[in-house]
């Protein structure tokens, strides 16, 4: 386990990060504290990405594979901070847990990553094989793994480890998700006289009904593909006295091991092309959206809502090892998958690097009021993360 001083550390760089907020393009900060400890204990380099992403990196004194930690930085906004019974930038630890934004989601786990790659570097002596990669990620919120592509292309790993929430279980997999745009086009015209115009979103709920009429996708490990209606807006808006002449309506979609961008849309495409046989006046098309943020660095990050689902069977090499490694250790964690979407989607699911979740807390406290992470569980964590890398740069 740890000694006293290193849990120490953990639970001061926690509360370090915890104390900068840091929404999705303000996670200027957070990089700034971890530059520091990097530059701290003993990283061989820091660099910092276009999109403001920060990497720092730990090398062995044999060749060997590169073992990337990849963690968020970015968070939800608090919403009502006058609904949190602790303040949730004071990082304040009470009954065990330290409670603030972003201790589960997922600093905590970020912290951890740096703390075991430091304390490896330093028990080992740098007598191991490859070389480690602690990352901490921006705009994860937004769209997963948007921001993981610039690193994997920076960093090249073998092997990924997420840090999102899993109770120090591992993760070998999770559904994707796309957000898939319909949108219908009408005629206006006033609204006294209705027959005049086309009324878009009259149009818009015979295609929703005809849409749940399609059978989910399926995958006898992750589940149904879901398709599910999350909102529905229509121009102009307010009518004020004016037939609608457009509505889009946005869907989430759950996404399976190999589905892709083609395959996902074609069953809707060929239901839109059936209705609008069926219907002369029927305008309609099918997209996905796309995502555009600016970063705290000045650049813009953009990309479709296309965020594949991914898999690695139980008895894999890599997952083996890791699993063994961290029962020696004295830990019994269960092999199991996300229940939601993560930067694994680009890694595994788009780049088919070897990647596996394991990280501190619950995954529902995970936006919450009153969120927190336990201290046992932080301090575990970071114990964990070194025995990835021992079992994995050998």
């Amino acid at each position: 386990m740890l000694t006293e001083q290193q849990k120490h550390q953990v639970v001061e760089l926690c509360q370090t990060l915890v104390r900068s907020p840091s929404t999705s393009g303000h996670e200027d900060g957070v990089v700034a504290a971890l530059k520091e400890f990097f530059e701290s204990n003993g990283f061989d380099s820091v660099h910092v990405d276009r999109y403001g992403s920060i990497i720092g990196c730990i090398k062995g004194n044999r060749p060997g594979p590169r073992l990337l930690f990849d963690g968020h930085i970015d968070t939800v906004p608090v919403g009502d901070a006058a609904a949190w019974t602790h303040n949730p930038f004071a990082a304040a630890i009470e009954d065990g847990k330290i409670y603030g934004r972003g201790t589960s989601d997922m600093k905590g786990a970020v912290a951890a990553m740096a703390c075991a790659a430091a304390n490896f570097a330093q028990e080992t002596g740098r007598d191991f094989a490859g070389e480690i990669y602690v990352a901490g990620v921006v705009h994860e919120e937004c769209f997963e793994g948007v921001a993981a592509r610039e690193i994997s292309a920076y960093v090249k790993p073998d092997y990924v480890v997420i840090g999102e929430a899993s109770q120090l279980n591992l993760k070998i997999g999770q559904r994707g998700r796309a957000e898939i745009v319909v949108e219908t086009f009408g005629k206006p015209c006033h609204s006294a006289n209705p027959e005049k115009g086309i009324n878009a979103v009259y149009k818009m709920a015979k295609v929703i009904e005809a849409i749940r009429t399609l059978e989910p996708t399926h995958h006898p490990v992750l589940g149904d593909g879901i398709l599910e209606l999350t909102d529905i807006k229509s121009s102009p808006y307010p009518g004020a006295s004016v037939v609608p002449e457009y509505c889009r309506a946005t869907y989430d979609r759950r996404l399976l091991v190999g589905e892709t961008m083609e395959s996902v849309l074609a069953p809707i495409q060929a239901l839109l092309d059936q209705l609008c046989r069926e219907d002369p006046e029927l305008k309609v098309q099918a997209s996905y959206a796309v995502g555009k943020e600016m970063c705290h660095t000045g650049n813009e990050i953009q990309g479709e809502r296309f965020f594949p689902g991914w898999l690695f069977e139980e008895n894999a090499d890599f997952v083996q090892a890791v699993y063994h490694q961290l029962q020696e250790m004295g830990y019994a964690p269960e092999i199991t998958r996300y229940n939601f979407c993560t930067n694994g989607s680009h890694y595994a699911g788009e780049a088919g690097i070897k990647t596996l979740g394991l990280g501190p807390s619950r995954e529902n406290l995970a936006h919450t009021v009153d969120e927190y992470i336990a201290l046992d569980q932080l301090v575990k964590v970071c114990h964990c993360y070194t025995g990835v890398m021992a079992a994995l740069l050998k």
